[in-house]
């Protein structure tokens, strides 16, 4: 461990290191002085460096357990983009993205490098895209030294840094300063700001490390349609065939457990891009959920929780034996294990493989109502990639007390930049030009809503997704008349009795009447898009049913 001179930012507008004096010299833009810059440290330093530090505690297996309370999620309301004119008129300005000055940057930005300056840093010298004509060279700066351990497993890092690496992007991560809103014009004390012509993402205010992660997937999905590439909120594998499979999904649908595949190698289980010569993750690690983690349904994600090196946000653990208690959800029902993709142990080496034959849309339907699987035709697929549908329980957030419908457009909402009708269109041309099959799964509730059915169980769910992504499920399709949907009448492996949803219900008129109340919300939702999409697309949007 040494101190280093470096960059911290690109080039453009940039901030540079110089060592004067024995002190590392920041200008960003005045100089000032850092206390130590600790540069592209190892997983084991980071780790020692940490638990000096009082950041985190050692696990049973040589985890390093944090606690990121208050924030045990993101903050999207807290999120702004510089309104600025070389990126002003791609943005899709609104509640998603909302707008801050350049001089409000500016000030808040001298602000924080003036409290940096009597800080240690860390630094990190990274990538975000396997693919090397797509991907963005990074340089991470954190105030904690665990945060520099999760960049360092999140995003893909070199063993040796050349001596020519050049960051396109920096990232500026002081957990511990809080804004103040009257002063910054930021919505809180927490702060995530992307600032596209200077190239700097600038956080504070959380100790959430997935702040660092979501905000540069946000600039990728910023910088990808502008090379009629798609960014993708989705996690995807490959068969022996060289089948590529893609699946959709927001947090807890089961992205990660569903493409973590012993059969399947995985490319990667959240950020994808499809470019003109296919899939490349953008990542070089997993954030997994961990809560109710089983080792019977999920042995691969529980292997990688249970290694050296793996960061675990807010998972309860023994004090003396330091034991993890997955199933509590004591300190949040969000608990997160950051772990490298190569502690799975079947994956593509490159991260890379070629256009998808396969892609599933997961949604976790709390309503009950939803079939298990469905084939959807090109223009569904396009409908349900824009409506982004699943749904939140009792007991996930405060004042939630029945199931509550989320559209989140793309799968994706907080991180999606231009206007969704962009990233559905270079989906539709895709599905087009290499005639990918795409199905709807719904890994929710069964027989009942949330508090009265049952969770679909992973086995059948896994079983139904293999042969939708083998070509195995023939035969008849029956009609579902809420969603306009085609349910296949025989899947192998998965009994018939559960691929009907209403046939789960012992009273098919309570079925009904929740069937016909999610078929508004899917109705009223899409009334923003209708103007913005072809006939067709509007032809298979979803319809509510009058009562009988």
């Amino acid at each position: 461990m040494r101190l280093q001179a470096g960059s911290l930012g690109a080039e453009n507008n940039a901030l540079f290191v110089a060592v004067q004096g024995g002190f590392v010299i920041l200008s960003i833009p005045e100089k000032l002085k850092v206390v130590k810059l600790w540069e592209n440290l190892s997983a084991s330093q980071l780790i020692e460096h940490a638990i000096a530090r009082g950041e985190g505690a050692l696990g049973i297996d040589g985890q390093l357990i944090v606690d990121t309370r208050p924030h045990t999620g993101r903050s999207p309301k807290d999120k702004f983009f510089v309104r600025e004119p070389s990126s002003e008129a791609h943005i899709d300005w609104g509640d998603t993205n909302q707008a801050i000055g350049e001089d409000r940057f500016d000030a808040l930005w001298d602000r924080v490098a003036a409290y940096l300056s009597e800080r240690e840093v860390y630094a990190l010298d990274c990538y975000v895209g396997a693919d090397e004509r797509y991907r963005v060279p990074l340089r991470v700066y954190t105030e904690l030294a665990w945060h520099n351990l999760f960049a360092r497993h999140l995003f893909i890092t070199p063993e040796r840094v050349d001596a020519a690496f050049t960051p396109e992007f920096t990232v500026v991560d002081a957990a511990l300063f809080q804004a103040d809103p009257e002063r910054d014009g930021t919505r809180s004390s927490t702060f995530i700001l992307v600032n596209l012509a200077r190239r700097i993402i600038l956080i504070g205010g959380t100790r959430y490390a997935g702040e660092i992660k979501k905000s540069v997937f946000t600039v990728m999905n910023y910088l990808l349609p502008l090379r009629e590439t798609l960014p993708m909120h989705c996690s995807a594998n490959v068969g022996k065939i060289g089948d590529v499979a893609v699946l959709f999904g927001l947090s807890g649908t089961g992205k990660t457990t569903l493409s973590s595949d012993s059969r399947r190698p995985l490319i990667g289980d959240d950020e994808h891009g499809w470019s003109a010569d296919g899939v490349f993750n953008f990542e070089g690690g997993c954030y997994a959920k961990v809560i109710r983690l089983s080792p019977k349904a999920e042995p691969e994600i529980w292997a990688a929780t249970h290694r050296f090196a793996t960061v675990l946000e807010n998972v309860t653990y023994d004090e003396h034996t330091r034991a993890l208690d997955v199933d509590s959800d004591a300190k949040t029902e969000n608990t997160r294990a950051a772990y490298p993709l190569n502690y799975i142990p079947n994956i593509v080496p490159s991260s890379q493989a070629g256009h998808p034959t396969t892609i599933v849309m997961l949604t976790a339907d709390a309503f009950g109502v939803l079939p298990p699987i469905a084939k959807l035709s090109r223009e569904q697929a396009m409908y349900h990639f824009l409506s982004g549908y699943t749904a939140k329980v009792a007991g996930t957030e405060r004042g939630i007390s029945e199931p509550q419908a989320t559209f989140s457009t793309c799968f994706g909402a907080p991180f999606m930049v231009h206007h969704p009708t962009v990233y559905a269109a270079l989906l539709g041309r895709k599905i087009d030009e290499h005639d990918v099959q795409c199905w709807l799964v719904n890994t929710g509730w069964t027989g009942g809503p949330y508090g009265v059915g049952h969770r679909m169980a992973i086995a059948h769910t896994r079983a139904m997704v293999n042969a939708a992504i083998e070509d195995r499920i023939s035969g008849e399709f029956e009609p579902e008349p809420f969603f306009g949907l085609s349910v296949p009448r025989c899947v192998p492996e998965v009994p018939a009795d559960v691929l009907n949803p209403r046939n789960a219900w012992s009273d098919t008129a309570a079925y009904d009447e929740q069937a016909r109340k999610l078929a508004q919300l899917f109705f009223n939702n899409f009334k923003r898009f209708e103007g913005h999409v072809s006939a067709a697309v509007n032809a298979a949007a979803i319809r509510p049913l009058a009562s009988s």
